[in-house]
């Protein structure tokens, strides 16, 4: 396998359109942080105080009192120098050390299925689209035809995003070639075309979701087949710097993968939240990359993965909403619907 040096940037809701997300149960419909402020409490102004009468005090001599009033205020002034140049060193030194810390923190985006809030999902213009804008990284479902053939589809039927109907996984290569996309017409994507577009392009990390969870489809019998298939056309060649990685909510792929190469470079997806029982899944497996929904994951789950070793994605990105939560959160990476948008967003801060 090539180079697995993680890319430039690598420290990585809207309710669901169902018209436009897929009908696969990994992925769940995703709620929304609700953000609330508390009111300021208010100085309790009606308090009163007795007064004391100026007799208490001794009268003093007014060029003595002069004097002292002048020390003390020189002396006073310089106290407050002095303590006001502590309080801003240390106000510098913590912005800059916070500056450190978000920049070191700020999680890698990379474009779910090519983007697919924003452009025809899994298609060949919506991952050029994506490249073309600045994204260094994306998502993509690999399945195979009936005569061995990969493809790039995220359902488990063709109805939804293509001019078609039912599971590819039935159809031949020659058939398969002649499917269309329902909103641009683009000829169903073969990985062996992607990979030609990316096979000059370094410094890429690209995620290879293997869809096997449906063991009507993907039984037992044809995993190795399968797995080894993907295995060589990804491996076959890797761009300098680019991180190639294969995925899957299935641990049988994943297992199979590393009989074939030890040191494959794996990651298991949940469909909730980061949970110990994840990161236990994840090491008996051999995989050092984990992926969770951040709706229900909580910012010390994440710290404790990531002091176990683990490198944590996020999921899903629908908006700018999801960037942020995961901004919070302190994971590793997002994979978003709107990479364009995040993209533009972090541009438009620097």
């Amino acid at each position: 396998m090539g180079s697995v040096t993680q890319p430039s940037g690598w420290t990585s809701p809207a309710k669901r359109d169902e018209s436009t997300l897929g009908t696969s149960a990994e992925d769940d419909q995703v709620g929304r942080p609700i953000a609330s402020a508390s009111s300021p409490t208010a100085i309790n102004t009606s308090k009163s105080y007795p007064e004391v009468p100026w007799q208490a005090f001794p009268p003093a001599n007014e060029s003595q009192l002069d004097k002292e009033i002048s020390v003390g205020s020189v002396s006073f002034i310089m106290k407050l120098s002095y303590h006001a140049v502590l309080i801003a060193g240390a106000c510098m030194a913590f912005g800059l050390h916070s500056n450190a810390i978000a920049q070191e923190k700020k999680p890698f985006h990379f474009a779910h299925r090519g983007g697919a809030h924003e452009f025809e999902e899994n298609t060949l213009f919506a991952f050029k689209s994506s490249y073309e804008k600045g994204l260094r990284g994306f998502e993509l479902d690999v399945r195979m035809t009936k005569d061995g053939a990969l493809v790039i589809l995220h359902d488990d039927s063709l109805d939804r995003t293509h001019n078609g109907t039912g599971p590819v996984e039935q159809l031949n290569a020659d058939a398969a070639a002649k499917i269309t996309s329902k909103k641009q017409n683009e000829p169903l994507l073969f990985l062996d075309t992607l990979l030609d577009y990316l096979k000059d392009k370094p410094g890429m990390y690209v995620e290879f979701e293997m869809k096997t969870s449906n063991k009507t489809l993907y039984p037992d019998a044809v995993i190795d087949d399968y797995a080894a298939k993907v295995y060589r056309k990804v491996t076959a060649h890797v761009p300098a710097g680019s991180s190639y990685v294969f995925t899957s909510f299935d641990q049988r792929p994943l297992i199979a993968l590393k009989k074939i190469d030890p040191k494959a470079d794996i990651m298991l997806i949940k469909g909730g939240p980061l949970t110990p029982e994840l990161m236990e899944s994840a090491k008996a497996i051999g995989s050092k990359r984990i992926a969770a929904k951040m709706e229900g994951t909580t910012r010390l789950a994440v710290k404790e993965a990531q002091k176990q070793g683990f490198i944590v994605t996020g999921w899903p990105g629908r908006d700018l909403n999801d960037y942020f939560l995961g901004l919070g959160l302190g994971v590793d990476a997002i994979c978003t619907d709107v990479p364009v948008k995040v993209q533009e967003y972090i541009e438009s801060k620097k």
